[in-house]
């Protein structure tokens, strides 16, 4: 399993120069990750815009099977439903993501995001990855 850094070092190389999250930590079957706010996250009504939670919801997944299967940057996104629980208030955005099932060719995770506090979620998503075959 890899540690925060090395996840984060392999993000930085598969989107050189574009602002990604940054993990902070990760354990067994778990990672949370920030992204720090940005004032063009937000939609009208001074809330965070879903396609914000939703990108950072598939990047929280992504770093979480990557942590586990090491430089396997061509994993990719093969389903993503989220449901949208409440407004996320201007702030950092967190993910706690959490891997339900790793096997040869998919992983399934679940990935919860707030801006306030870990019991007050702005959503929660389902995220699956294709896992590249030999």
């Amino acid at each position: 399993m890899l540690d925060a850094s090395a996840v984060n070092a392999l993000l930085q190389r598969a989107f050189p120069g574009a602002t990604v999250a940054e993990v902070t930590r990760v354990e067994p079957g778990r990672l949370h990750l920030r992204r720090a706010f940005d004032p063009q996250m937000l939609r009208p009504g001074e809330l965070v815009a879903g396609p914000t939670l939703m990108s950072l919801a598939d990047t929280a997944a992504y770093a979480l099977v990557l942590a586990h299967v090491g430089d396997q940057l061509m994993a990719v996104t093969s389903s993503l439903t989220i449901n949208f629980l409440r407004g996320a208030r201007p702030g950092d955005i967190h993910a706690e993501a959490e891997l339900l099932r790793l096997g040869r060719r998919n992983a399934v995770c679940d990935v919860r995001l707030w801006t306030e506090e870990p019991d007050r979620l702005a959503a929660q998503a389902s995220v699956t990855y294709s896992l590249p075959q030999p």
